[in-house]
């Protein structure tokens, strides 16, 4: 489905991502981790259109998105949710489900969608007509979520969703991956928390300084000496 090849990006003269290649197959939960500053995020902001590569190529659904327009690459099906939420705070919570929807005619289905992202975060339902930004941190997450669903992804990049997050809410939010993922969503995720990332993932990698260190199954990695010394605190 996501193929990277040989992908660098630089900030200015500073080798951000390094010849970074990996890919990401059809119905898979595929986690990516590693240490703050490994290009993670870049990664992702790569994959959107938001950060332009220097050299390789980004292949998704057998065409190449690599120098794609960020609107563009959401209309072939990949769908970023960032690190930090970035919900609009002055619209309401039922406003912001819209905005995930504005690329999209399919006025019926856009109506399904929003009764599914709904039942999944009930809370928001409570909340349709207050702010995004009166929201608690937890809420404001669930609710980048759901916008991000309203966009129809056919591959779901999520960034850091579990930061700052109280336990239980963690919890919340893991188990509404594993229904996306249920329902046939793909997804590619980025996550601090390395034991519970691994944990859901099909597969991962593990990222080092703008290159992929280390690949294995989900299962593997969680019991690989390296990965338990370096992110799991064991």
């Amino acid at each position: 489905m996501l193929k990277l090849e040989s992908v660098s990006v630089y900030y200015d003269k500073r080798e951000v991502l390094k010849s970074l290649s990996f890919q990401v197959r059809p119905g898979e939960i595929v986690t990516l981790i590693g240490a703050n500053g490994a290009g993670k995020t870049t990664t992702l902001m790569t994959i959107s259109g938001l950060v332009k590569l220097r050299s390789g190529k980004i292949i998704f659904d057998n065409k190449d998105i690599s120098n794609m327009s960020d609107y563009k690459i959401v209309q072939q099906g990949i769908v970023h949710v960032p690190e930090g939420r970035h919900i609009f705070p002055q619209l309401t919570v039922f406003e912001n489900l819209q905005m995930g929807a504005f690329l999209r005619k399919d006025k019926k289905q856009i109506k399904q969608d929003l009764d599914y992202a709904l039942s999944l975060f009930p809370i928001l339902a409570e909340r349709k007509s207050q702010q995004g930004g009166t929201l608690s941190g937890g809420e404001q997450q669930m609710l980048a979520i759901a916008r991000g669903l309203m966009a129809s992804p056919k591959l779901l990049l999520l960034d850091e969703p579990s930061l700052g997050l109280a336990p239980k809410v963690v919890d919340i939010i893991f188990d509404v991956i594993l229904k996306i993922h249920d329902e046939g969503t793909t997804i590619l995720l980025v996550e601090q928390n390395a034991q519970r990332a691994l944990s859901i993932a099909n597969y991962g990698y593990v990222i080092e300084v703008g290159k992929i260190i280390l690949t294995d199954s989900g299962t593997n990695l969680l019991q690989n000496p390296q990965v338990k010394e370096a992110y799991l605190g064991s």
